[in-house]
């Protein structure tokens, strides 16, 4: 089974997304009952989540507002 996780385990707080994976904590809990299909729709959703976390200015808010990020 693929999957998109790089052991790299912080919600970001300003997006909900992992900062690892990209993907929500509901689609981490429930990666391993989804469909091959599903996992495959939600995999191609996540360059565009990482690309959008990634931004200086997305850094610089959730930084300042988010306080430290947590380990999942």
């Amino acid at each position: 089974m693929q999957t998109p996780c790089i052991h790299v385990c912080s919600l970001e707080p300003a997006t909900g997304f992992c900062a690892g994976c990209g993907r929500t904590l509901q689609e981490i809990g429930s990666w391993m009952s989804y469909s091959d299909t599903e996992r495959r729709r939600i995999m191609a959703l996540l360059p565009a989540r990482l690309a959008g976390a990634a931004t200086p200015s997305n850094r610089m808010k959730t930084s300042l507002a988010g306080g430290p990020e947590r380990p999942l």
